[in-house]
């Protein structure tokens, strides 16, 4: 059974191609979805002309709104379908903060969008999803870049 699906989100159109396999699964089983976004850690410092420096609080507290809103836009598109939709911000490392959060809430299962990234960019950057997949305690349904669309058969 699946009760609980957790759908890391940055928003972005292959997590949004990711929250639509979460949906349908979570309306055929009567799940609940968690919406995660993660602030990464190295947000709260910036380049500038001088060098690094921290961002500001007030900025930071920016995002948290601007974050904020966009995961209630997100819950709200799909709300009126699914049992329920719990929606949280954490801040640290993407793939250490979406393992943890599966494994406090008793998740069944992480359905995420990939990048698709390769070569250097994946070697220097790495892969959220990847690591998701291997550190994961649950099972993990990657969900391609590649134009990959969810149809109803």
């Amino acid at each position: 059974m699946l009760n609980r699906i957790l759908v890391p989100t940055d928003f972005s159109d292959n997590g949004a191609n990711a929250l639509k396999y979460a949906q349908n699964l979570a309306e055929k089983f009567g799940a609940e979805i968690h919406l995660v976004h993660v602030i990464a850690n190295d947000t709260a410092v910036a380049m500038g002309s001088d060098g690094f420096f921290a961002v500001s609080d007030e900025i930071m507290q920016d995002l948290h709104n601007a974050v904020t809103n966009k995961l209630q836009e997100t819950a709200a598109s799909v709300a009126g379908s699914v049992k329920n939709v719990v929606q949280e911000i954490r801040e640290g490392a993407p793939f250490s903060e979406i393992i943890q959060y599966a494994k406090a809430k008793d998740i069944d299962l992480i359905v995420m969008g990939t990048h698709g990234r390769t070569g250097i960019s994946h070697l220097l950057i790495g892969s959220v999803a990847e690591k998701v997949v291997r550190k994961a305690r649950c099972p993990v349904l990657t969900v391609p870049s590649d134009g990959h669309e969810f149809t109803m058969p």
